[in-house]
């Protein structure tokens, strides 16, 4: 989703592997972006067939079986004794394996620029059993699909296990991995723990031109803007007929309310649904392309520090707005920054991702998380374990993305997905979490 600039939901409103020898150390810059679905878990289950029972049979048939019996086991000794021997079958490694400390030799404390990572067992990973391996396997092909140094093997292996049962995979990671708990540098209390916020892709009803109903703009690059200089502000593009001149033909699409569109602006893509001419009903979606290059300002936290409102969420904003209409430009100005948009085709399985991260895959909703990546770095298999208010999540995630409030060492934003039951979850998902880096070994 290059979603450079992009704080976490919550904060506005208030290579595919990580190698010991650092070999991912050039996926440690993000890809132009501005900042950065509820994912439903369905459990597996697997019903064993009874066995069958056995039934008394009278004293006469007991004999004449024993009788037919004794000829059955001669004649398969006598097979046997002529048959190749067949190998027997290699056992299933255990989903718990040693303590981490007698474990592949591996050190006990890798240094990071913004973190510390601290061996650990399998054991301490919360939940790790019941978590659905094959939900995660979605973000993992979207992992190698990014061409790196040293994956190959590792991705013909996941290549391998699409598909197959979660155990399998959840036992050939047991096997090929080693975890390690992230902490904080500094941190003298409690360095394990962070925060966890989450983000979302939203869907709003749109028009190809304007009209009643539908009048806030959303558009595409405009041919001045250059590079790391800074264009017109929010306020300016909304008010200088330089800007709108500048702007003129580069309309997308257009929506019903700028609130939607700041929302648009904050999470750095989204998903619109369009009537064409013809009256065929269509979803496009709108990635990032660049911005204007100001400073990203909080509108939700100016109405908490001018004590206009208490519940600075999104349904706290609206509804300010809603009872002070004449004053919606003027707390839109208080965010600068601009965001302009490409128009994607949404086809496929593209339906079913979100759209991409700083890594420059698809994000995987419910196994995508935004990191700073001076921490833990991009593609990175991570296991996530947060509990609290809003939603217990402990579950393998893949670091596939940033945020320019993503900082910090043991810090996330999870991707949430699309539409409006995943934008609940991020405007009010902020909890503790802990991280546990899985290095291959």
């Amino acid at each position: 989703m290059h979603l450079k600039d992009r704080p976490s939901f919550f904060h506005s409103l208030g290579g595919p592997f990580c190698w010991r020898s650092s070999g991912l150390s050039d996926l440690s810059s993000p890809l132009s972006r501005p900042e950065n679905m509820v994912h439903q878990t369905i459990a597996n289950k697997t019903t064993n067939a009874n066995n069958a029972s056995n039934k008394i049979k009278p004293m006469h048939q007991l004999l004449g079986s024993w009788i037919v019996g004794s000829f059955c086991v001669l004649g398969a000794l006598l097979l046997a004794s002529c048959a190749t021997p067949e190998k027997s079958p290699r056992p299933q490694a255990s989903v718990t394996p040693p303590e981490a400390s007698v474990v592949d030799n591996s050190p006990a404390v890798l240094l990071k620029s913004k973190s510390r990572w601290f061996l650990a067992s399998w054991s301490d990973l919360p939940g790790f059993n019941s978590d659905n391996f094959n939900e995660a396997w979605v973000a993992w092909r979207q992992n190698c699909a990014r061409s790196l140094p040293n994956t190959q093997s590792l991705c013909a292996e996941v290549k391998r296990l699409d598909g197959q049962p979660s155990e399998l995979q959840k036992n050939w990671v047991v096997q090929n991995f080693q975890p390690y708990r992230v902490e904080n540098l500094n941190a003298a209390a409690a360095p394990a723990n962070g925060l966890l916020t989450s983000y979302y892709e939203p869907v709003f009803e749109a028009s190809r031109s304007a009209k009643p109903g539908f009048d806030v703009p959303l558009y595409s690059l405009p041919a001045q803007l250059k590079a790391r200089t800074p264009w017109y502000s929010r306020e300016e593009i909304s008010k200088l007929p330089a800007a709108q001149v500048a702007l003129k033909g580069k309309e997308i699409a257009f929506i019903a309310s700028p609130v939607d569109a700041m929302v648009l602006h904050i999470q750095g893509s989204g998903r619109l649904w369009l009537t064409e001419s013809d009256g065929r009903r269509i979803q496009i979606r709108l990635a990032y392309a660049g911005t204007n290059d100001h400073p990203y300002q909080s509108i939700g936290r100016w109405l908490l520090d001018q004590n206009l409102t208490k519940d600075a969420t999104w349904p706290g904003i609206k509804a300010w707005i809603a009872q002070n209409p004449r004053k919606t430009n003027e707390l839109m100005w208080r965010n600068p920054r601009f965001i302009f948009f490409k128009e994607e085709p949404l086809n496929g399985a593209e339906v079913l991702l979100g759209p991409k991260g700083a890594m420059g895959v698809p994000l995987t909703p419910g196994r995508s998380i935004a990191v700073d990546p001076g921490s833990i770095p991009y593609g990175s298999a991570v296991w996530l374990s947060s509990v609290g208010p809003q939603t217990p999540l402990n579950r393998l995630v893949f670091a596939q993305d940033t945020g320019s409030a993503i900082q910090g060492a043991v810090r996330a934003d999870y991707f949430a997905g699309s539409g409006d039951a995943a934008g609940e979850l991020a405007g009010r998902l902020k909890q503790d979490m802990r991280a546990w880096v899985l290095l291959p070994r």
